[in-house]
């Protein structure tokens, strides 16, 4: 079918865009100034601040914002040593495109790991001190006198001696014209007026308010719209198609047959998706048709059995400690696949303009990763390439390193230049064809002496490889650092240690899941409680023997045993479990208290989770995040799972992969004990302790000790 073109200048583009409902702010950043209303110009002071003349002061994020925080929480850092009035402060994303030709002036564009604050905190701060340092010189400047003598004071620069007085905004184009200091000095945090505090988020008005800010709500004038079919079977192939009924459907534009999908655009969503039901597909499954759970299961289990792997950590000599250990314990542990299940399916917005321009509104976690695959798939250097950030409906890793969804998109708008092309995918697809968590399978066998200590402790461990899929050749002598965290630098004083990594990568495609290796946190301190009851030793009690005094892991088990007021009982029938972790620069200490009814129903009741993460910028984001961590783990915990069979993931949608009720939302308590000194995330960190606080607190209710999720598969019943 011929392609529908339209004639659409940038110039008519753009004023199409500004007068639609609701609108959609492009947001393109053009330094250094950018035109004002009444024909005055705002300044910018340096790439991440801009200043009006009316002292609105606009601050860059290189970061992505997907309902985490960071947006505000990078917005006050600069603030704070800018020193600006925070009632005038608005942000915007900074542009990938004018990043790379800019020598990539604002860092890193990746969001994940929680690091949004904690891996750009330096350099925004930095930023936001130089630019007071030039306000101040600008000042001085004009009143010919000494900066010394000048301090500036909520978006206000006096003069000491004299009290005279000069706004940001009268000054800052004057500013912008001086050379930045090499050197700053950064407040410290008890001198924060502006971090620290909890201040009404940037992203919050216009989310609620319901304007159009992800990528679900890209609406461009003439845009088409895609909806694909890739193989049920990963790493499968078309072979042929059949789309004689589907091109003769109401609203079908083009219809497109790639290697590995297949897709339909129409003038609408709906009718691109019911006449892409009506290609008849038919699909070579290659090699893995019949790979299932139970032959991905056989290999992780072959993997274990494997003499020869390579040690991840060696300390001591484990094999001799444990066959002269008191006593031995042993056991296996396993968690499947998981889909992030983000409330936004992928979706990727691309239109090749008549100039040869290529623009792209997406949800990314990466803005550089978006425009490198944006830019690879239409053939185009990256300088002809501009991705426009929105909002994202969720992220957990899979808008991060995977731009698979972005490849799509461009590939679709590339065989229809010069109209705007929106790819959604169904939530079938979404759900089918993700980079998932991996499944493992770990053996743990301990020695413990005749007084119960922990002197020695041997873990196996079979799982996939994240790096080897999503950054290959970042392995280090065969070890995937995210496949043994959390065992291999075990915070626990254990005399002799040893990991083994069995790398096993089958066909299903693995990636960052919200704190990836948050399995192995569920293994050991499941474990630990395990010890702590052969050694007839309390939980928490346990634990403190094996950290040092000062050990910021024991600093949060303390607060949080103190919260939840573990040395006193609880009420009738609600029983308690423990467990701690560290990761993503914080460490977290979690209490859960459960109960189990006589039919086996797990009832969650309340969470108390303690976290250092240094310093905190937002308190009740921080909160938020905790809170967030507790409810998206809960999901995994309680029921959900990614089967596969013949080649493929059985569940397709939120019927048979759950969510979390708001029934079954425990009450959470977050105990925030910065001690300062590091900056740590938020993000993440909180999910780690969750599935082992609440199943050791199962075990003391039913006595049953729960080794392999989700939960929905063992019978609790009294």
């Amino acid at each position: 079918m011929k392609a529908m073109t339209t004639a659409l200048s940038r110039r008519d583009f753009l004023k199409v865009s500004a007068a639609l409902g609701g609108g959609l702010a492009l947001g393109f950043c053009l330094p250094p100034t950018v035109g004002a209303a009444g024909g005055e110009s705002a300044s910018e002071v340096n790439a991440w601040i801009v200043v009006h003349p009316d002292d609105r002061v606009v601050i860059r994020i290189a970061r992505s914002e997907m309902g985490q925080g960071t947006y505000t929480a990078l917005a006050q850092l600069v603030a704070e040593e800018l020193d600006c009035d925070w009632a005038k402060v608005s942000a915007e994303f900074a542009s990938p495109n004018e990043h790379i030709r800019r020598q990539r002036v604002w860092g890193s564009m990746s969001t994940g790991g929680s690091m949004g604050v904690r891996s750009s905190q330096d350099y925004v701060r930095r930023a936001g001190a130089s630019a007071r340092h030039l306000l101040i010189e600008a000042a001085a400047a004009r009143w010919q006198v000494p900066a010394s003598e000048c301090r500036a004071v909520a978006g206000v620069i006096t003069h000491v001696p004299s009290a005279r007085t000069l706004r940001y905004g009268q000054v800052a184009a004057e500013a912008a014209r001086l050379t930045p200091p090499v050197e700053v000095k950064l407040r410290d945090a008890r001198d924060w007026k502006i971090a620290g505090r909890s201040l009404p988020r940037l992203d919050i008005p216009d989310k609620v308010l319901g304007k159009p800010v992800f990528g679900v709500d890209v609406s461009l004038p003439g845009m088409l719209h895609a909806s694909i079919a890739q193989c049920p079977v990963f790493g499968g192939r078309v072979r042929r198609i059949d789309a004689s009924a589907a091109q003769a459907m109401r609203g079908v534009k083009k219809i497109l047959r790639e290697e590995n999908f297949v897709a339909v655009v129409a003038d609408s969503w709906w009718r691109a998706n019911q006449a892409l039901k009506k290609v008849t597909i038919d699909w070579d499954s290659g090699e893995h048709a019949l790979a299932s759970s139970e032959t991905i299961s056989a290999m992780l289990r072959a993997g274990l059995d494997d003499p020869a792997l390579p040690q991840a950590r060696t300390l001591g000599d484990s094999a001799a400690a444990l066959a002269s250990a008191a006593k031995v314990v042993e056991a296996e542990y396993q968690s499947p696949y998981l889909n992030h299940a983000t409330m936004e399916p992928q979706t990727c917005t691309a239109w090749f303009r008549p100039d040869g321009f290529l623009e792209v509104w997406t949800s990314t976690q990466n803005g550089e990763a978006s425009m490198s695959a944006a830019a690879a798939a239409a053939g185009l250097p990256l300088d002809r390439v501009e991705v426009h950030k929105m909002m994202l409906g969720g992220g957990f890793g899979r808008r991060g390193g995977p731009q698979d969804f972005v490849t799509q998109g461009v590939t679709i708008a590339k065989a229809l230049p010069g109209v705007p092309v929106k790819m959604m995918w169904s939530r079938e697809e979404d759900m089918q064809h993700g980079f998932y968590r991996p499944a493992s399978l770990v053996r743990l066998k301990a020695g413990l002496d005749a007084q119960g200590r922990l002197v020695a402790l041997h873990t196996r461990i079979a799982c996939p490889s994240i790096l080897n899929v999503l950054m290959p050749g970042s392995l280090k002598d065969g070890i995937d650092f995210t496949a043994v965290r959390s065992f291999s630098d075990l915070p626990y004083a254990v005399a002799n240690q040893r990991v083994d990594y069995a790398l096993r990568n089958g066909h299903v495609p693995v990636g960052f899941w919200r704190a990836p290796g948050q399995q192995n946190v569920f293994y050991r301190e499941s474990f630990i409680d395990e010890l702590a009851i052969a050694a007839g030793k309390d939980s928490l009690a346990y634990r403190l023997a094996m950290l040092k005094a000062d050990d910021k892991n024991r600093l949060v088990l303390e607060a949080v045993a103190r919260a939840a007021a573990w040395d006193k009982p609880t009420a009738p029938g609600v029983y308690r479990g423990l467990a701690m972790a560290d990761g993503f620069g914080s460490y977290t200490a979690m209490v859960a208290e459960v109960s189990v009814d006589a039919q086996g129903q797990v009832k969650v009741r309340r969470i108390v989770v303690a976290i250092d993460s240094g310093h905190v910028v937002h308190p009740d984001n921080c909160r938020a995040q905790a809170e967030s961590n507790v409810v998206y783990g809960l999901g995994s915990l309680l029921y959900q799972e990614n089967k596969v069979k013949n080649g493929r993931i059985v569940e397709s949608n939120f019927h048979d992969f759950r969510l979390p009720r708001i029934h079954e939302m425990p009450q959470v308590d977050t105990v925030l004990v910065p001690t300062g000194g590091f900056w740590g995330g938020h993000g993440e960190p909180a999910i780690l302790p969750l599935a082992a606080a609440v199943c050791n607190a199962i075990f003391a209710a039913t006595g049953k000790r729960i080794r392999s999720l989700p939960l929905s598969l063992h019978n609790l019943r009294s």
